[in-house]
Parts: structure tokens; C-alpha cells; sequence
């Protein structure tokens, strides 16, 4: 019988495109043993986006299988409440879908020897789907090591204190291997202890020790203080930790989103950056759901235009009262009414709008970049990692501020966005953050070590690099079976 892994992602376009590059590693160093399969959900997470960028790699890259679940007879209501938040609805979704999950190995196990199934750490329900059929399990972080430790502190973090961490605004919490975070800087699925996302939230974090290992998409040299914390077994102190294995940086392909969405301004920001100088425009992107109200486009838009640097900024659609819709609806942003009256106008030339999405990893590695202003997502990090690019860390959501305090305290390689309580920047902060990046010493000195960065994260998948060494020791456990 043949030999397969199977990977079973969160349909989030930031999860599923590391999960592909995963997969892609795997076939690329094992061609002739290992043959790949990706399980996907049907219905409640599919948005326009993903469902074309999964219909592009399974034309350009065949030996990826996608297998689709059927769609769910009963679904979860979308209709939140307030202990039942959209976030809880989707945790609820992907636990529905556990029988797809044991039909789907039972299939492929019919024709294959599954060698291992590698989950996502928001898929921990289908880990004892899997540990029942005495199947290898294995977590893929798609997030770095801090935010590892973290989580896998979380059990610790939760047993000390009986209230809900959005009323605890002011207190620091101390994770193993992180500078001080506070409380209500949490993910937002553990700031309400009555939201049922918070229970499944623990529930994840307490089951990552129980899987036969972790991979996690960050290389030893970029996060040496968190890896440190999880190998000595601080953030979980009452367990073994198990295996971890640091493979990274696996970053998009630039091809296999090209063109995403079908928006226009992919290549045009690409000519536009051909006519800029080397190393002179500031990029400003937020990831796939990092929105602003009007309001803070304004004070954007202000202090992009008071800095007198250059930009090029991507700007998506403002959160709407209806969340399920602005999810899943494409959006074609209105400049116009979104920006301050004539601000087109007048940055013409020295700065570039385009709407909802730009090719993040051609941008970054273009030479007329020199910094980039990012929500901090893992993805992006890497990617600017990759491409030696200093960074502004202006975290929106999920782990980024995690991430941010790593990148500014520990690694030096970004510059942090002074953000009041409810995350709103003034137009004076941007416009100091952007002069700061481009033309102080400190951020020449970002730039430089941005660089140093960029070349350990080629040696770590050099002969003899660290995350070299780990996927072989990886994958040499599955050869033997």
C-alpha cells in the first residue's frame, strides 16, 4: 500500500496557505513515498477567496488532493449572541464536522497507509478522531514560537485567576519565553470567560501536549527566547512537552496567488514600485480581515500625507454591522468616500491606494521598498522576515499583539504603533512611526538587522540548518512508520 499524510486545515486563507506550503515541502523532499491530502470543510468558512486559491493549486500543483467534506445536514446557526459569538459558531462548525473527518481516514485508509495526520491547533476536536483509529497526530503551528509557549501556557494562565481578562485592561500577564502581554491584549476568543469560545479555546491549548508532536512554521534563530521557554518545558509544567519541530520559514508562493480575487491593482502596484527609488516606499497591508473604520482611514490617510514618505497602500472595505456578509461577499472599497476629499490628488505619485489586496511577497522583496507597516499576522512577519524589511507593528486581532511585543522588544526588527485602548492611531503617531522608519538612525538600524534576519533565514534550510535538520528528523519518523 501506498504511504500518505493527510493535513486537516482551518479554511482561513492564512492557515490554508501554510498548510499547502507544508504539503508542498513534504512531496517536494519525498516525491515517490509520500502522497498528500488536504481535508477541507464545505459550507459555513468557504469565502470567494479561498475556494480560488484551493481551485489554483489543484491545477498547478495536481499532486495536492483536495477532499472535500460534503456540506453539513444541520450547520450551526450564524446568528451570534452574546455568549455564542461568530468565533464560537466556527470553532462549533469544524467540531460538527468530525464523523467527515473519521469517514474521510477511513477511506483513505482503505487504499493507503497514513503515516500521519497533521491538524490545525483550531481543528484539536478531530485529535481523538484520529488517536482512535491509532493514527499519528501531529499539531501544524501556523503561528511562531511565542505564540506557542503561550498557548501552551494558557492552561497555567487561566487557573490564576477566576475573571474574564477583558476586565482585567491594566494587568500584565507573564508567559514563559514573552515580554509581559496585557490581559486585554489577549485573542479575542479568551477575553470573555461566558463565551463558549473560551472554553473551546482552553480546550485546544490543554490538548496541544497531547499530540505525537508539533510543527511550527518559525526557525530557531528568528525566536531563540520562546524556544527556549517550550524546550525546557516551562509552558507546561505539570506535563512532558511533546516533540517540537521548527521547520520554517514556509512562506506563499507568489504564483499561486497571483491575481487573487481578480483585482486589477496586482500588477499595476508592481509598475508603479518599478518607477519608485530603491528602498523608498512604505508598504501598508493588514491581511486578509484587517479592516478600520472610516475614521481611522482618515487619521491614516493624514498621516501618510503629512510624512512626506512614500507609500503603497492597500486598503479594504470598513466592518459593516453585518460581519457575515463583509466575510464572505468580495468587496470593490470606494476610495472616494473612504479617504479625505482630494487626497488622491494630491499624493499622486508619491503614493499608490489600491484596493483590497496587492501581491505581499512580490511587494516585499521589490527594491523600491524600505519598510512595511503590518497587523503583524505570522504569515506576513515571515514574509517580510524573508525579504529583509523593517517593520511597524500595528496589531489588529488573534496573536498579533503577541507577536508584536516579540518583534519589538526581543527582536528589534519592528517599531511599535502607539494604539489607545480601543486600537485607534492617531494621524501624528503614523506620520512620526513612518518618518522614524525611513529616516532616523533607529530605523536604519532596523533595516540592518532586518537584513542579518533575512540571511539566517536562508541558512536555517542551508545544508545543516536548523529547520532542515528538523524536517528530516520529522520525516524520518514517518519513513519508519
Amino acid at each position: 500500500m501506498k504511504e500518505t499524510i493527510v493535513l486537516y486545515p482551518t479554511p482561513a486563507m492564512g492557515h490554508l496557505v501554510s498548510i499547502v506550503e507544508l504539503s508542498k515541502l513534504i512531496l517536494h523532499h519525498y516525491p515517490h513515498q509520500f502522497s498528500v491530502t488536504i481535508l477541507l470543510t464545505t459550507g459555513l468558512l468557504d469565502t470567494p477567496a479561498t475556494t480560488s486559491y484551493t481551485n489554483r493549486i489543484s491545477q498547478t500543483h495536481p499532486s495536492i488532493v483536495f477532499h472535500r467534506f460534503p456540506p453539513l445536514c444541520n450547520p450551526p446557526s450564524l446568528e451570534p449572541t452574546p455568549n455564542y459569538s461568530l468565533t464560537a459558531i466556527a470553532f462549533e462548525f469544524i467540531r460538527l464536522n468530525n464523523p467527515n473527518v473519521l469517514q474521510a481516514l477511513q477511506t483513505i485508509s482503505e487504499t493507503s497507509i497514513i503515516r500521519a495526520f497533521i491538524i490545525d491547533f483550531f481543528c484539536t476536536s478531530a485529535l481523538h478522531v484520529a488517536s482512535n483509529l491509532s493514527i499519528p497526530t501531529y499539531y501544524f503551528f501556523t503561528s511562531g514560537a511565542a505564540a506557542l509557549a503561550a498557548f501552551l501556557y494558557f492552561p497555567t494562565i487561566h487557573a490564576q485567576t477566576t475573571q474574564s481578562f477583558k476586565g482585567l485592561a491594566t494587568t500584565d500577564l507573564h508567559f514563559p519565553g514573552l515580554p509581559p502581554i496585557r490581559a486585554s491584549r489577549l485573542p479575542e476568543p479568551v477575553l470573555d470567560r461566558a463565551d463558549k469560545a473560551y472554553l473551546d479555546f482552553l480546550y485546544f491549548t490543554a490538548h496541544l501536549p497531547k499530540a505525537k508532536g508539533i510543527i511550527v512554521n518559525t526557525f530557531e534563530l528568528l525566536e531563540p527566547t520562546a524556544i527556549k521557554a517550550v524546550t525546557s518545558g516551562l509552558c507546561v509544567p505539570d506535563a512532558p512537552t511533546p516533540p517540537v519541530y521548527y521547520i520554517g520559514p514556509l512562506i506563499a508562493d507568489p504564483d499561486d496567488r497571483t491575481g487573487e480575487g481578480g483585482h486589477a491593482g496586482a500588477h499595476e502596484c508592481l509598475s508603479w514600485l518599478d518607477t519608485q527609488p530603491s528602498q523608498s516606499v512604505v508598504f501598508l497591508c493588514f491581511g486578509s480581515q484587517g479592516t478600520f473604520s472610516v475614521a481611522q482611514m482618515k487619521e491614516i490617510a493624514s498621516g501618510l500625507e503629512k510624512s512626506g514618505q512614500r507609500f503603497l497602500w492597500v486598503v479594504r472595505s470598513p466592518p459593516v454591522e453585518d460581519h457575515i456578509k463583509h466575510f464572505f461577499e468580495p468587496e470593490n472599497p470606494d476610495l472616494d468616500l473612504l479617504l479625505p476629499e482630494g487626497f488622491l490628488a494630491r499624493i499622486k505619485g508619491r503614493g499608490l491606494v489600491v484596493k483590497s489586496w496587492a501581491p505581499q511577497v512580490e511587494v516585499l522583496n521589490h527594491d523600491s521598498v524600505g519598510g512595511f507597516v503590518t497587523h503583524c499576522g505570522w504569515n506576513s512577519v515571515l514574509e517580510a522576515v524573508c525579504a529583509g524589511v523593517p517593520m511597524v507593528a500595528w496589531p489588529l486581532y488573534a496573536e498579533q499583539h503577541m507577536n508584536k511585543a516579540v518583534l519589538v522588544e526581543d527582536l528589534k526588527l519592528a517599531m511599535p504603533i502607539e494604539q489607545s485602548e480601543d486600537g485607534f492611531v492617531s494621524s501624528a503617531e503614523v506620520e512620526t512611526r513612518l518618518r522614524a522608519l525611513m529616516a532616523s538612525s533607529e530605523g536604519k538600524e532596523s533595516r540592518q538587522r532586518s537584513r542579518e534576519m533575512k540571511e539566517k533565514a536562508w541558512v536555517a534550510w542551508s545544508d545543516g540548518g536548523s529547520s532542515l535538520v528538523a524536517f528530516s528528523k520529522l520525516t524520518e519518523i514517518w519513513r519508519q512508520g
